[in-house]
């Protein structure tokens, strides 16, 4: 593909935008006291995004989005540090599985694609599921020295885990669907 760097960074650009306007306007927000978590589907994006793109331009793409979506949120604006890292790790173990193992991009089976893409999409959102909450928690502690850190663990893991299932159908779904027509447009991304 011609140019593929500057397409790369283009996508990467618009993944940033998608996953800022999913998470910012397509959130259902919790109150929790004095604190809030939420459910959307951010995270879909971000796995999509290491799908098509590859981890690094994957996860940078909603890593950018969502702490943008963040800072521009007084309720969340003190969690922007915490959330670029963590978005941005859900795309490298993403697109760590699905390029690297599994090769989703040189495979031509279809049920093969499908399987490391559940499996990448799954490993990606299962690392969200069990540092989110942790780090989230640690970083209220410890960062905002919020002593009711406690309290709101139980619901940022439920809020986790329905984010990180709805956010694998999502993202698998809408990978399958772009990919045939992203190869046939010259879009695709041979990743290696």
């Amino acid at each position: 593909m011609k140019n593929s760097k500057t397409l790369k960074l283009a996508m990467t650009g618009l993944m940033a935008a998608l996953s800022y306007a999913v998470f910012t306007f397509i959130q259902i927000k919790i109150p929790l006291g004095g604190d809030f978590t939420s459910i959307h589907l951010g995270n879909a994006v971000c796995v999509l995004g290491a799908l098509l793109l590859g981890g690094f331009y994957g996860g940078l793409g909603g890593a950018i989005g969502m702490t943008i979506g963040d800072l521009l949120d007084p309720i969340y604006v003190v969690y922007a540090p915490k959330t670029f890292l963590l978005k941005f790790c859900i795309g490298l173990i993403t697109g760590l599985i699905a390029h690297k193992i599994g090769k989703i991009t040189q495979e031509t089976d279809s049920k093969k694609v499908f399987k490391w893409v559940v499996l990448a999409a799954v490993g990606g959102l299962l690392f969200n599921v069990i540092f989110d909450p942790l780090v989230g928690y640690y970083y209220k502690l410890l960062v905002l020295g919020k002593p009711a850190a406690e309290l709101t663990l139980a619901w940022n893991i439920a809020s986790t885990s329905i984010n990180a299932v709805t956010s694998t159908i999502a993202s698998v779904a809408i990978y399958m669907a772009l990919r045939p027509a992203l190869k046939k447009s010259g879009l695709f991304f041979t990743i290696k």
